[in-house]
């Protein structure tokens, strides 16, 4: 087994209603859709969120997009039009859950790894450009 970021397995888009921040997941390969199914349950993106997230997380599948989408209650103290939060929008909630490491077999790891768009580190960018 082997460990690598969410990111390598797929894409993911946030947004928000209210305090309820969304995500939805979307497989790159069908193949890994019932990976991400398995991995990524209710239990593991609340412990992901830990204590930003202050309501219940729900999940629903949508197989025919290979894709699932969270709803994280509580979780913008308010919402935008009365939060003092930075992001109380949810806009990068996605990004903050792509970069959740999780278990893969190697062979799955050697064909993903590298795949997904993991921003460079603001260092190692400024002693390059």
């Amino acid at each position: 087994m082997r460990t690598v970021q969410l990111v390598d397995l797929a894409h993911a888009r946030s947004g928000d209603k209210g305090d309820t921040a969304n995500i939805g997941v979307i497989a790159y390969d069908p193949q890994d859709y019932p990976l991400l199914q398995e991995v990524l349950t209710v239990e593991r993106v609340s412990e992901h969120f830990g204590s930003m997230v202050k309501g219940r997380v729900e999940r629903f599948e949508l197989p025919n997009l290979h894709a699932l989408n969270f709803l994280l209650h509580g979780a913008l103290d308010g919402g935008g039009t009365v939060s003092l939060m930075t992001d109380a929008q949810g806009k990068v909630f996605s990004t903050a859950l792509l970069r959740m490491e999780i278990e893969v077999s190697e062979s799955v790891a050697e064909r993903v790894v590298g795949r997904g768009r993991v921003p460079a580190d603001f260092g190692s960018a400024l002693e390059t450009g």
